[in-house]
């Protein structure tokens, strides 16, 4: 039995306290969203697992969403379709029902990442796209200096991409997604060049792992990298990024190739 947050949430993230803002912040960001299309391969129907308030779900021409969080659902836009409530790790559709499936920034809140990777795999027929962080690598991004609580915590949460790819068959590609300078889409690195829109306490809380750190972490943040910037240290040591067209961090695709479906066998005892 799956445990939720006070309303719905699934995993190690109650939304019912922190996801308020999500979509005015977590906004898709159009050349991301190519990236997913094409990893799709032209899927028409898709299941979208921990759909959130419907972001990117422009990359298939029929999406069904599965999303446990009530106050998420709340925030999907009146165009998109409802969303199933339901979790990754007991999904409610038939063996092969779709022709791909998608998580985006998801996978690391499930409470078992595997058993939910599995289940896409299960009602999929086609190709399965998984959009994440790459544990090894989220410690290399510049707030590590600043936060490392934040970025500790986020490479504990982030399974590794070895047992994803296992959780999936064991065949599939890994490919690092470029994140652009002016990305709508707020996740930590997107700010790679724009360290100003971290002491935004909004933008923080769009992000999950700030939810994991007390205020004490929080405060140390605000005052060292206001000082920083003020006095000029960040940009002598980081100032480069603020005119790097893209940034390759932690961000990768991990895609899992479609095969023949093939039935689960008849189990039932009759002629």
């Amino acid at each position: 039995m799956d445990v939720r947050g006070s309303d719905g949430s699934a995993g190690d993230v109650d939304y019912g306290a922190i996801g308020s803002a999500y979509s005015g912040y977590r906004r898709p960001d159009p050349r991301i969203a190519r990236v997913i299309a094409d990893a799709l391969g032209g899927a028409r129907t898709v299941v979208n697992v921990g759909a959130g308030a419907g972001s990117y779900e422009t990359a298939a021409t029929a999406v069904t969403a599965v999303e446990p969080s009530e106050s998420m659902r709340a925030q999907r836009s009146a165009a998109l379709p409802r969303a199933v409530d339901a979790v990754a790790e007991d999904l409610p559709f038939e063996d092969g029902e779709f022709d791909g499936a998608m998580t985006l920034f998801s996978v690391h809140q499930w409470s078992d990442a595997e058993a939910g990777l599995r289940e896409m795999r299960r009602v999929t027929r086609g190709p399965v796209v998984v959009l994440t962080c790459d544990p090894e690598l989220v410690r290399d991004f510049w707030l590590y200096a600043y936060a490392p609580e934040v970025l500790d915590i986020e490479a504990r949460r982030y399974p590794p991409l070895e047992k994803m790819a296992a959780a999936l068959g064991g065949t599939g590609t890994v490919e690092t997604v470029p994140i652009p300078l002016d990305c709508t889409d707020g996740f930590n690195e997107a700010y790679y060049g724009r360290p100003e829109m971290l002491l935004d306490p909004a933008a923080r809380q769009a992000c999950s792992a700030w939810s994991f750190v007390d205020d004490a972490v929080r405060e140390r943040f605000t005052t060292r990298l206001r000082e920083d910037l003020d006095s000029g240290a960040w940009d002598e040591r980081f100032g480069h990024l603020r005119t790097q067209p893209a940034y390759l961090g932690s961000l990768v695709i991990v895609r899992a190739a479609g095969h023949p479906y093939r039935s689960r066998p008849n189990l039932g005892t009759g002629p």
